[in-house]
């Protein structure tokens, strides 16, 4: 009988046989989990993000005493990207350690779905089966860029008619 490890391993050959394109963004969430800062659940998360040019981001959860401090691995990998001034995506790799796949957390989902909504999923848990999804069907009616009207530049305090910009004598 397997272990869980072994499974994994094994989930994970059976979908870069059929898709080696994955091979970069799945090794690289595999390898930098074990970076993940997770004292309090104990829940490694690892995720690698790649551009539409081909460069990979990587990020792991980093968990805080004050819990909604806390970051998702998703978004610390979004965050370095864009960073360095990355705007366009086409896949991210989700691995954790729980048996089976789990997906981005809502906030992740509405993260990415800023830069775009056909951005391929890829999920991986220690049991498998992994899977591979686009974000719009994690996040169906997602609320992105496109849902705001163009509106005109914001007015100053002149343009107000506040000659003193809110200041009293």
């Amino acid at each position: 009988m397997s272990t869980p490890e072994e499974t994994a391993e094994l989930a994970i050959q059976q979908l870069l046989r059929d898709r080696p394109d994955l091979a970069e963004v799945v090794k690289a969430a595999v390898d930098v989990r074990r970076h993940a800062y997770a004292p309090y659940s104990g829940f490694l998360v690892g995720a690698a993000l790649r551009t539409k040019s081909g460069r990979i981001f990587t990020g792991v959860n980093v968990e805080n005493a004050s819990f909604p401090v806390t970051i998702c691995a998703e978004r610390s990998a979004l965050v370095a990207a864009v960073t360095q001034g990355e705007r366009e995506f086409d896949e991210v790799a989700v691995v954790t350690d729980a048996a089976e796949p789990a997906a981005p957390c809502g906030l992740c989902r509405q993260m990415l779905a800023e830069f775009g909504v056909d951005l391929w999923v890829t999920v991986i848990g220690r049991q498998g089966p992994a899977y591979r999804v686009r974000l719009s069907e994690l996040l169906p009616h997602a609320f992105t860029p496109g849902a705001f009207e163009p509106r005109p530049a914001p007015l100053t305090l002149t343009e107000l008619g506040d000659p003193d910009h809110g200041h009293k004598a």
